[in-house]
């Protein structure tokens, strides 16, 4: 697999950049209630981004610069999405469902994480790894690497997601509905299937009316994904985001 040349003056913007996108994840604690669906899934996403940053800097990614631009760029679309609905606009399909149920009481604190990841990865991911292509001046295959990392780390969150945010006992009871919610979406799953559509996205780079209509159904069907995961459930527990993930 190519490396990607390294350019030092720009991997300090990008470690700048790292930084300023975990400032802003973290100012986010102060602006919501721990209750709020979205915080829930902010403080996941700000563990997330925190392990990847000591990662890079512990030199765990053998392109760094690549891995940094990928996390930026995947992290930037998040926050235009938050900004959107901050500022009353339409924001991408795939964030409506938790930006419209983050207040919703019968919905359960691991829905909201999840709903968020589904989001994140199963439509941000991919046009992130598209951006990065554009930024660094490479291919898809090139980010593979880094990529693989990213989503290594992830995989490692939702172990971690599932522990913290599932109420009651450790084995919920096979009729609970929640346990047929969990059993649907899987983020290995979503995560292969990002992949695939960004070196889609890449190949249809030259024919941006197919690129848009493909862009645009992506984000409609992980939208329609993250509202059937927010079903709101009976028993629902708005107490346990306040100390988990902190």
């Amino acid at each position: 697999m190519a490396q990607i040349e390294h350019f030092p003056a720009q991997t300090d913007r990008s470690r700048t950049s790292v930084d300023a996108v975990v400032a802003r994840m973290r100012s986010f604690r102060c602006d919501w209630p721990p209750s709020d669906g979205l915080a829930v899934f902010n403080r996941v996403y700000l563990a997330v981004t925190e392990e990847i940053d000591r990662r890079i800097d512990g030199g765990l990614f053998p392109d760094a610069r690549a891995a940094a631009t990928l996390d930026v760029l995947f992290a930037e679309r998040y926050l235009r999405a938050v900004d959107a609905s901050s500022a009353g606009r339409r924001g991408p399909a795939c964030w409506r469902p938790l930006l419209m149920y983050r207040r919703h009481p019968g919905v359960r604190p691991l829905q909201f994480a999840l709903a968020g990841i589904n989001a994140h990865i199963g439509h941000d991911l991919a046009l992130a790894v598209v951006d990065s292509c554009d930024v660094l001046g490479c291919r898809p295959a090139d980010l593979e690497n880094a990529f693989d990392r990213v989503g290594d780390t992830l995989v490692a969150l939702e172990e971690r997601v599932r522990e913290e945010l599932m109420p009651g006992p450790d084995l919920l009871e096979i009729a609970d509905p929640l346990t047929h919610l969990l059993g649907s979406w899987s983020l290995e799953r979503a995560r292969d299937a990002a992949w695939s559509a960004a070196r889609l996205l890449w190949r249809l780079r030259e024919l941006p009316e197919l690129a848009e209509d493909f862009t645009r159904r992506l984000d409609e069907g992980v939208g329609l994904v993250g509202r059937m995961l927010l079903t709101p459930l009976p028993g629902g527990d708005r107490t346990r985001p306040a100390d988990a993930l902190r």
